[in-house]
């Protein structure tokens, strides 16, 4: 993204992506530069993974340990560095009715074009971890209302996620996700269907809705190509883990080697490291000097 570049509504233009009818694949970044890579591999949208987040920001699992605050914070990081639309994990909305109405305003501020809100009991889990409990449905309504009712951009996207298929059972969670929707929710998001049957049954039982698919690796839902999720009118596929799990892969393998070898030279000539002048270019350096150059100069 350019360092003075144009900061229009990244919610306006997640809004005319979801109108296109075409799954909206957003791939999961956990860091600022993975949101920069998700960008150039020519995405149209970056999800800010709280599951990454938490892997990033504190070496821990998703298991509610980032604060609001904190997770705002690394949001606005990201937004600054991609011309297109963040979507962002907001939890559990990080307390009540009056909590979420502060968070919706803290990632409007950081930039984020969407967010989604759970109905766990705090602190939550990731929906694909044992464990998990749910908020009684009437306070997750309420939680719903009251961020539909806080955007400051009307463009703002409000998805509303129910963890309930662990813990109450499918039909349940899809009764929970018709609720969702009648509180004002734009997208609906059923966490962690265990079957393609649960899958396409999501998509008949909340047609006219737009629907979100998790696509986690080694998850409880099993694998679906996205030529399929599109014949069942899927409105975004998120992609979570995947930048995430290759990334630790990468990192462990050339430092194996490094420990190994004693230095990482077996990596280099194999092709395994990105060159540093490639990698400074990926971090917009050329345009750092330019713009040095033209403040320097009097151009600007």
């Amino acid at each position: 993204m350019a360092l003075l570049g144009d900061r229009t509504s990244g919610a306006a233009r997640l809004r005319e992506l979801l109108r296109r009818g075409s799954p909206l694949c957003a791939p999961g970044a956990y860091d600022a530069l993975s949101a920069r890579l998700v960008a150039e591999a020519g995405f149209d949208a970056v999800y800010l993974t709280g599951f990454g987040a938490s892997a990033s920001l504190l070496g821990r699992p998703d298991v509610g340990l980032l604060t609001g605050t904190e997770m705002a914070g690394h949001a606005a990081r990201l937004a600054d560095v991609v011309d297109v639309p963040l979507i962002a994990d907001a939890d559990t909305g990080y307390g009540n009715v009056v909590n979420v109405i502060r968070t919706v305003r803290a990632y409007e501020r950081a930039g984020v074009a969407g967010l989604h809100l759970e109905d766990q009991v705090a602190p939550k889990k990731c929906g694909h971890l044992a464990g998990k409990a749910v908020v009684p449905v009437e306070e997750h309504v309420a939680k719903i209302r009251a961020a539909v009712a806080a955007r400051t951009d009307p463009d703002t996207v409000i998805i509303a996620r129910t963890d309930a298929r662990a813990v109450e059972g499918f039909d349940r969670a899809i009764e929970r996700a018709q609720r969702y929707a009648d509180a004002g929710a734009d997208v609906l998001f059923v966490e962690a269907p265990q079957s393609v049957a649960e899958i396409e049954e999501t998509a008949r039982r909340l047609a006219g809705h737009r629907l979100l698919f998790n696509w986690a690796e080694g998850g409880r839902t099993p694998a679906i190509s996205l030529r399929d999720l599109a014949a069942l009118g899927y409105a975004i596929v998120i992609f979570p883990l995947t930048a995430l799990l290759s990334a630790t892969t990468a990192v462990r393998e050339s430092l194996e080697s490094l420990k190994r070898e004693g230095t990482p030279r077996a990596a280099m000539e194999a092709g395994r490291l990105t060159t540093f002048g490639s990698f400074v270019d990926d971090l917009g350096l050329p345009e750092v000097y330019e713009l040095e150059q033209r403040f320097l100069d009097g151009r600007a």
